[in-house]
């Protein structure tokens, strides 16, 4: 055999056995992500005391009052509006300032932006878990001081039963808008800093302002990024649970999250509606995946920053 043809051959073995390795790769990590779910969906339609008995087993019978059980004691027929109302309000809010910001910060320059820049970029840094109490003694005075400020204007009658971002949605939103925003920000600003200078230049000489340019040329190319940027946080305010818990006590303003939570303590004994709890908030997002899946992938890859 020539030696060409040896080593074409040699190419497509190697070729195949790649081709191979890959999917079984891709198919064991589907398998991990599957198999878990699959589990909980399962056991979430047994009785406890049949899960007691075999984990593994298929239920011999489905019990749908599982998820009834669970749908009464988590209330979640109040708190999926709120998870709705906190998910699509931030999201917007974030994708929005953060283009909007980092059109500012990319081409709009000046002597401040660097310092302006760092600062917002920043709170990358700082987590969530180092943030609750100061933010938590921030929330509750500020509205004391305000409410204060409001009776003595005789606005209000009573200062303590003020609430601006204490037990707010508007509250809950605008902290989720500014924990979000740090990596948004980063992401959109190094995203419009790929956008030609002259593209803007141009507009500028034919006379447009900076939000003709902003709503008519930057936001239109921005899509991949604000798609990536949505992603992002739909599923992360969605599942978030540390903020909403100390930022709300009543019950018609929590999310999902403080509903699932309900059955921790006393009800971790009843496994059925532990199960059925999960999946009733876990089942939106992964409906929202199945839903937009492809425009998802397309986000994601056409959203991609380069260095």
């Amino acid at each position: 055999m020539p030696r060409t043809a040896r080593g074409d051959a040699l190419r497509r073995a190697v070729g195949i056995i790649g081709k191979a390795l890959a999917y079984l790769v891709m198919g064991l990590f589907a398998l991990m992500t599957v198999a878990p779910l699959a589990w909980l969906v399962m056991n979430s339609l047994k009785s406890t005391p049949e899960y007691r008995l075999d984990k593994l087993s298929f239920p011999t019978e489905l019990a749908w009052v599982n998820y009834a059980g669970a749908w009464e004691i988590g209330e979640f027929s109040k708190l999926i509006g709120n998870s709705f109302i906190y998910t699509l309000g931030a999201t917007l809010g974030i994708v929005l300032l953060a283009i909007l910001a980092g059109f500012a910060f990319a081409k709009i320059r000046s002597k401040a932006t660097p310092i302006i820049y760092g600062s917002f970029v920043m709170g990358i840094l700082l987590s969530i878990q180092s943030l609750m109490v100061p933010l938590f003694i921030e929330v509750t005075q500020f509205d004391r001081l305000l409410g204060s400020f409001l009776q003595a204007i005789r606005l209000i009658e009573s200062a303590d039963s003020f609430h601006f971002f204490y037990n707010s949605r508007v509250g809950v939103l605008l902290i989720y808008i500014g924990s979000g925003l740090p990596v948004a920000l980063y992401m959109s600003t190094a995203y419009v800093r790929g956008i030609p200078d002259a593209l803007v230049e141009a507009a500028r000489i034919d006379g447009a302002g900076y939000f003709s340019i902003f709503r008519g040329i930057i936001f239109p190319m921005c899509v991949p990024i604000a798609t990536t940027v949505a992603i992002l946080n739909i599923t992360g305010i969605w599942n978030e649970f540390a903020l909403i818990n100390i930022l709300v006590s009543k019950t018609e303003l929590k999310s999902i999250p403080l509903g699932v939570y309900r059955f921790t303590g006393v009800m971790m004994a009843d496994y059925g509606k532990q199960f059925a709890a999960l999946v009733i908030g876990m089942a939106p997002m992964l409906i929202f995946y199945l839903v937009f899946r492809r425009q998802i992938t397309k986000g994601v890859s056409a959203g991609a920053v380069k260095g």
